[in-house]
């Protein structure tokens, strides 16, 4: 109990100078067959980026896919395959947002991409921990936050320290498959 009581603190500590909880911001809720995680998610700071995963909320997109990409002590990866490990077919990339502020800290979710930092679409991870080297510093860019997770961190640690395998050319996928079985928007009170 403490260690949640201490990880909270350190996790709104962390947050606090990044962007602030805002009632008008969209709230989500990823249901999974391990759980729940409650995302809020930025649009005043990555506003493509939030338009870009909401359309593919809106759609179902995400329904059935899985975490192919779990690593303890980093971060856990989602929302391009299939439980059959099978790439989902996606929209246009979108322009990357990474210079927006915001720090690839514990509890965020970014976009993930190819080396092409442009290359974005579906796919994206929550930071199990700090992972401040995935910022954009100076002309590089990093990958773009653009939410947090606001209930459900220990459900991301536990998911990051599930039993990996290869798989279909992959490395550090779930032996048992963590699915995503639906994210949907949480109507505002």
């Amino acid at each position: 109990m403490l260690q949640r009581i201490l990880s909270f603190i350190v996790l709104t500590l962390a947050l606090s100078g990044q962007a602030h909880a805002d009632e008008n911001n969209p709230m989500v809720l990823m249901q999974t067959n391990l759980g729940e995680i409650k995302l809020e998610l930025f649009p005043e700071q990555a506003p493509e980026t939030v338009k870009n995963f909401l359309s593919y909320v809106d759609n179902g997109f995400y329904e059935g896919t899985i975490f192919h990409r779990t690593i303890a002590g980093f971060m856990i990866q989602g929302g391009g395959f299939d439980q059959q490990m099978q790439r989902k077919e996606t929209a246009a990339p979108i322009q990357n947002e990474s210079t927006n502020g915001l720090s690839n800290l514990q509890g965020t979710i970014s976009m993930a991409r190819t080396r092409d930092p442009h290359s974005a679409t579906s796919q994206f991870f929550i930071n199990a921990v700090n992972n401040r080297n995935l910022d954009a510093t100076g002309g590089r860019f990093g990958y773009a936050v653009f939410g947090r997770v606001t209930d459900g961190l220990q459900l991301v640690l536990k998911i990051s320290r599930t039993p990996t395998e290869a798989q279909a050319g992959h490395r550090d996928v779930p032996r048992k498959p963590v699915i995503i079985q639906k994210i949907s928007r949480i109507p505002a009170p």
